[in-house]
């Protein structure tokens, strides 16, 4: 799991490693990317916004709450993926 990894205080025996192949990544880059395509797609959101509504401040509200909501809606779209079977 990501967030056992990111704790420093763990034994040598606690800590769980990744096989290094072409495949697998850092759970640090899984983190800054997930980041870093959250801003994408926000901004995404408000220069839409900016275009249909022709209203900065409104295009900046509706990115704020863009940013929240998809991020909350994510989270139970993986926790709901990570209880399905198929495919592991």
């Amino acid at each position: 799991m990501i967030a056992d990894q990111l704790i420093v205080h763990k034994t040598k025996e606690e800590t769980t490693t990744y096989k290094k192949d072409s495949s697998s990544e850092s759970p640090k880059r899984s983190i800054v990317k997930s980041i870093s395509w959250r801003i994408v797609g926000t901004l995404d959101t408000i220069i839409i916004s900016w275009i249909i509504t022709g209203t900065l401040s409104l295009a900046f509200s509706i990115g704020l709450v863009e940013l929240v909501t998809k991020m909350v809606l994510y989270f139970f779209h993986e926790r709901i993926w990570n209880t399905i079977k198929w495919g592991k």
